[in-house]
């Protein structure tokens, strides 16, 4: 008794606030019913945690790949955020505004297998950045707890506790609600970009006032390199290294379901939610890039070179080595927990973007168990999940980084090639010359980093096997469920059902697949049927015949029409599975009728192993015993479940 108490109370907990759609795949007023909506600047922060975290370390990247020139090729970085993939996710925003995110923009210029394929191994690329963002964030705020000076003897060596830590605080937040997480973005986004301000111009205040230091910076920059077009070439060749400073926009995508739109925006074209996403889009660009270029000028003209070396005090954490030598120690530590606090959390981002992403498309390819729809469960998955990465990598920020930016970079140029097409399809072909270029300058970074960091894509291709592995398992064993959502019958098919339902015989449906569609094809099958099964003439006999539209669809509504050839009368049905069809079919009959309808089929002459993989990739197969097993499932009850013949 007690442990089904206590089972009662934990699956009640699991599915606290989360609703059963009708039908299996929610339309997208349901889904945005689903959300709290908030302001777009609250949601910022929340897409800001990940996106402004990197200052945290963005600074010494820079200075470690560019060296002097690190002020210059940030500025090159800039240019490419603001011209480049700020226009670029602002086009996205308007194609994909409920949460979709890119995927949905390629998954619609490709159909069948090939689309779900292609979003599933693009789910591994989001699911690398993603991931890795969680644990790698949370392993860098572990880093700078470990440093501080005041906790450097008491935690040295205890990084990965420390970052075991910070993922339990951050599942206890998501276990919480997105309100909760909504609201502390907020708070550290504000305090971290404070703060950071106040570093970025005491150090300002600190080059103007010393004049020699810009000019020693200037003198530096020209022994590498004498021309300006050599400063413009070496700033362009090392932008794949800054690249990390991109990241972000595939969140602020994603999360579009939260943002707050106007009272009566369309639920399909939700024009107020898209305005609002791109404020957000291009507010956190510019703060970013303001940031970005300041940071970079501080920190390589205030910092010696050795300084940001392995093991020197500002590797990894620039600002925070300013805030404390230049500042002091109080303000120091003061930077330090906002620094720890907008890293830890940076993970929330990701968190959120995958608890809208993930239940968006593999339940509804039903290449996921349909709890995945549940965010407490999703959460605790993901949770685990991040706990083997991080135990794996020791909680080293280094050993992540390649894979963090093989993740984001993919990301980036998914989405930039699927603009390139969707403006190519709607003949926009400057805009599509324009995008092109975008998605250039992202191909080059990608390959770049993949060459320099081949982990990255190896650890991105462990996802998507994963992916690919626990989707093909999850869509077998899901394939006898019943996927059809509702049965849409227009005029005439209705006038058939309600002949039936007038007439005191039971319903008796000839399974049939088109071929001619004459009177001697129907004839033929009328007479096999009745001799196979020993029916007699006056028996109420309708044909059902059924057009598979797209069988790589999990669940779909099925379309009933009708049509009379002689005194044939037949009903035509499409959907995306012939048993699941002919069932749904069978049930809509059922519940209109106080007599269970019958079913006529033939055996199928193909071996079996080829008749489940048809059924699985193209909808048909043996359909007798499929039709037959959805229908024992659906329906537990015997006497109330239409009755399955098969003869020949």
């Amino acid at each position: 008794m007690t442990d089904t108490s206590t089972s009662s109370k934990l699956g009640r907990w699991l599915t606290h606030g989360q609703t059963e759609p009708e039908g299996f795949y929610e339309s997208e007023r349901e889904i945005s019913a689903r959300h709290e909506v908030k302001p777009w600047w609250r949601v910022m922060c929340l897409t800001g945690v990940d996106y402004f975290s990197t200052l945290g370390y963005q600074p010494g990247i820079a200075a470690l790949a560019a060296g002097a020139l690190a002020p210059i090729a940030t500025i090159v970085l800039v240019l490419i955020t603001l011209f480049g993939a700020l226009p670029m996710y602002r086009r996205v925003a308007e194609e994909s505004p409920h949460g979709d995110g890119s995927l949905s923009m390629l998954e619609r210029l490709l159909s069948y297998w090939p689309s779900k394929l292609l979003v599933l191994c693009l789910i591994g690329f989001v699911a690398t950045g993603f991931i890795i963002t969680i644990t790698l964030s949370a392993a860098d705020a572990s880093a700078h707890v470990v440093e501080n000076p005041f906790l450097h003897d008491a935690l040295a060596g205890g990084e990965l506790w420390v970052t075991l830590a910070l993922l339990v605080a951050l599942a206890a937040v998501f276990l919480k609600g997105f309100s909760e997480a909504i609201g502390i973005a907020v708070v550290l986004v504000v305090v971290y970009l404070g703060l950071s301000c106040v570093v970025i111009g005491s150090g300002i205040v600190a080059i103007v006032a010393d004049p020699t230091l810009i000019g020693d910076w200037k003198s530096a920059m020209l022994a590498e390199h004498p021309s300006p077009l050599g400063i413009i070439g070496a700033s362009l060749l090392v932008f794949p290294a800054l690249a990390l400073g991109l990241s972000g926009f595939e969140t602020g995508v994603v999360v579009m379901p939260l943002v707050e739109g106007d009272a009566d925006d369309d639920p399909v074209k939700p024009m107020g939610r898209i305005r609002n996403a791109r404020k957000l889009l291009t507010t956190a660009a510019l703060i970013m890039s303001v940031l970005l270029i300041g940071s970079a000028f501080v920190t390589t003209l205030l910092i010696p070179p050795a300084a940001f070396e392995a093991g020197g005090e500002a590797n990894g954490r620039a600002l925070a080595y300013l805030a404390h030598a230049r500042l002091g120690e109080g303000f120091g530590t003061a930077y330090d927990a906002a620094t720890i606090g907008i890293l830890w959390f940076a993970g929330a981002s990701a968190m959120a973007g995958l608890l809208n992403i993930v239940p968006r498309y593999l339940p509804r390819y039903g290449m996921a168990p349909d709890w995945a729809r549940l965010t407490r469960p999703l959460v605790l998955v993901l949770f685990a999940i991040a706990v083997v990465v991080t135990v794996l990598f020791d909680a080293d920020v280094e050993a992540q980084a390649g894979a963090y930016a093989t993740g984001v970079l993919a990301l980036m140029t998914s989405a930039a090639v699927a603009v390139v097409l969707t403006e190519l399809r709607r003949g926009h072909r400057r805009a599509a010359a324009f995008f092109a270029v975008v998605a250039a300058v992202f191909t080059y970074t990608m390959v770049v980093t993949i060459v320099e960091r081949p982990e990255g894509l190896v650890i991105a291709g462990v996802f998507i096997v994963m992916i690919l592995v626990v989707s093909v398992y999850s869509r077998i064993r899901r394939s006898t469920e019943l996927r059809v959502q509702r049965v849409v019958v227009d005029e005439g098919a209705q006038e058939v059902l309600d002949a039936a339902v007038a007439d005191p015989r039971p319903i008796r449906f000839i399974a049939n697949k088109l071929h001619a569609g004459d009177h001697d094809e129907y004839d033929e099958k009328m007479l096999e049927v009745m001799l196979d099964n020993h029916l007699i003439d006056h028996d109420d006999r309708v044909f059902l015949e059924v057009e598979v539209t797209d069988p790589s669809d999990f669940a779909s509504e099925v379309a009933l029409t009708s049509s009379q050839v002689g005194r044939h009368r037949i009903l035509r049905a499409k959907g995306n599975s012939v048993p699941n069809t002919i069932a749904a079919v069978l049930l809509h009959m059922r519940d209109l009728d106080t007599q269970v309808p019958h079913a006529y089929f033939e055996w199928s002459e193909r071996p079996p192993g080829q008749n489940a993989l048809r059924f699985l990739l193209a909808g048909e197969g043996d359909i007798p015993p499929l039709t037959h097993e959805i229908l024992r499932r659906a329906e537990p009850d015997e006497d109330r479940r239409p009755k399955i013949h098969v003869g020949g």
